[in-house]
């Protein structure tokens, strides 16, 4: 038995503006993606769907506020509320004077969940570590030994 852990304040930032926190890469997850995102006050996020990979996604609203736009729908956000959006609509999150934070966690709905190729666990680089073996990548640490013999 052995589990990973990460703190998100460890984790940099990626993506336009730094905004994406790439937890699932880190923890070394495999059976569906998510990411943490925090969006500056006023800012918006990447508008896009998921119609040619079949994911489902949910948003889960840590901190701050603002609105989820989805097929022309607004979706007030705040701490707590969860937005499930199907494949084929069109979402774009979007910052409210405080900021937005959540947590993005998305599968396809017809297969098993793939990491985009570059992410796959035996396609990180190795200056970023694995995550199943004992050194992690930077922000990642071990808080189980494994079991011997």
């Amino acid at each position: 038995m052995g589990y990973t852990a990460v703190d998100v304040a460890d984790l940099e930032g990626e993506g336009p503006g730094e905004a994406i926190r790439k937890v699932r890469r880190a923890l070394g997850a495999r059976a569906f993606g998510f990411n943490y995102v925090t969006l500056p006050a006023g800012r918006e996020g990447r508008e896009h769907d998921h119609a040619g990979d079949g994911q489902e996604e949910v948003y889960v609203v840590v901190r701050g506020s603002g609105v989820m736009r989805v097929d022309g729908d607004e979706v007030d956000l705040h701490s707590g509320v969860f937005v499930r959006v199907d494949p084929e609509s069109t979402r774009l999150p979007v910052a409210g004077p405080d900021g937005l934070e959540f947590v993005t966690f998305g599968a396809p709905l017809d297969g098993p969940y793939e990491p985009l190729a570059l992410e796959r666990l035996d396609r990180i680089p190795p200056e970023l570590g694995d995550p199943h073996e004992q050194s992690q990548p930077s922000g990642v640490r071990r808080l189980w030994e494994p079991r011997r013999g």
